[in-house]
């Protein structure tokens, strides 16, 4: 139904053969200039929220947790209606639009900590309303052999967003001083970009008619775990989720043992970014080959390897590069490729609510991680923190080779 034709002749399969459909570069574009207008806001918020508004700390940790946080449940929302509607396009048009709009709202709401909550829960709240319908675009437009691929190109293009975001407003502090208003109306126009290319170049045809099948409700979907396979990769994505400790405390922990000036902190995530963006369409591509299981459980035996850097004090740079790689390795075995091999697994009238159910049970994991961890730190030393963290993540990885098989076809 997409920009592709869910069923090619023989003839078109092999013309097309290799190649990505234009979906998937569209929707690419589409996340790029997304991910420069959401981390621009992103690398603003401590100098907004500390300085220019003088938020107390624990606000800050409030309103933090909460922009990390918000998009969990409404995945599951946005997945739902998209394939209720038959218009997954349609629902991913509501959660960029919401999100943009809302970059508009900051600096009208001031240094009320409410209004900024509000704010912050809206542009959350189209994350997660857009997040399943357009990772079922790309599924649904894209051949099976050719998912993992899809997806890796998909990442790679958002994360040169991600790298250009902090950038962009690195440079308008730098050019016109720490005012707020320039920050969000620059990041607004890169949302608005990205909303026209939605429109204008992800195309999408009028739904088939309805067969004899049973309609999309929520039993439906929740019945999607009925299925065997659906049900482990959710559960051995939920139990890996729940060992992963956030990006921000692996870096303040990276940093703190490797002993490297704490003015290199800012710096760690664009490290993590960049390795991303190398290895994302080459993991995504071997995926595909070899199959997505076990890339994906490799990426989490990656991020066993930073976890033991963690430990030991000193090193200085080698460790830390070394450890920034293998954490940006992680993300690129696993983001993308978790969506591809369960892409497959979910029938079509359901792509959306079926990658939403995998996708909020890992977030809802790792966000239950973060707090565990901020108060393991706050209980015990960081080695001491570390070591369970090991043991809990090693017994999470057995189990989820247990869960899955070694193949992910059990």
């Amino acid at each position: 139904m997409y920009l592709t034709r869910s069923r090619p002749d023989t003839a078109q399969q092999h013309r097309g053969r290799g190649k990505l459909p234009g979906a998937v570069f569209a929707l690419g574009t589409v996340s790029l200039l997304t991910d420069i207008s959401a981390e621009m806001i992103t690398a603003f918020m401590p100098v907004y929220l500390i300085y220019t508004l003088q938020l107390s700390y624990v606000q800050f940790g409030f309103l933090d947790g909460l922009y990390n946080g918000a998009t969990a449940m409404l995945r599951l929302v946005g997945g739902y209606v998209a394939d209720r509607w038959r218009r997954p396009k349609l629902v991913a048009l509501t959660g960029y639009g919401t999100s943009a709009v809302a970059k508009l709202a900051f600096p009208m709401v001031g240094a009320s900590g409410f209004g900024i909550g509000a704010v912050l829960a809206t542009d959350r709240a189209g994350k997660g309303l857009r997040t399943a319908p357009r990772d079922a675009l790309i599924s649904l437009a894209t051949p099976p052999d050719r998912l993992g691929r899809a997806f890796g190109v998909h990442r790679s293009m958002d994360t040169v967003g991600a790298l250009l975001g902090p950038l962009v407003t690195f440079w308008i502090l730098h050019e016109l001083g720490s005012r707020s208003s320039p920050v969000f109306v620059v990041s607004f126009c890169f949302a608005a970009l990205g909303l026209i290319v939605l429109a204008a170049f992800v195309r999408e045809r009028a739904p088939e008619p309805r067969r004899t099948e049973a309609p999309v409700s929520p039993r439906a979907c929740l019945a999607l775990l009925a299925d065997r396979r659906i049900r482990r990769i959710t559960l051995a994505a939920g139990a890996l989720g729940l060992v992963t400790v956030s990006d921000a405390f692996v870096y303040l922990v990276l940093q703190r043992t490797t002993g490297v000036p704490f003015e290199v902190l800012p710096l760690l995530p664009l490290g993590t970014a960049l390795v991303f963006l190398l290895a994302a369409t080459p993991l995504g591509l071997l995926s595909d080959r070899i199959g997505r299981w076990p890339v994906f459980f490799a990426g989490h035996v990656a991020l066993l390897g930073v976890y033991l850097m963690l430990l030991p004090d000193g090193g200085g740079y080698p460790v830390l590069v070394a450890a920034l790689v293998l954490h940006g390795l992680f993300y690129a075995a696993t983001d993308g490729v978790l969506m591809a091999y369960a892409g497959p697994l979910v029938p079509r009238r359901l792509r959306a609510s079926g990658l939403a159910v995998v996708q909020t049970g890992q977030a809802l994991a790792r966000l239950l991680s973060s707090v565990l961890f901020g108060v393991l730190l706050a209980a015990v030393s960081v080695g001491s923190a570390v070591l369970v963290v090991l043991t809990a993540f090693v017994l999470a990885l057995t189990g989820a080779a247990v869960l899955v098989g070694r193949k992910g076809d059990s």
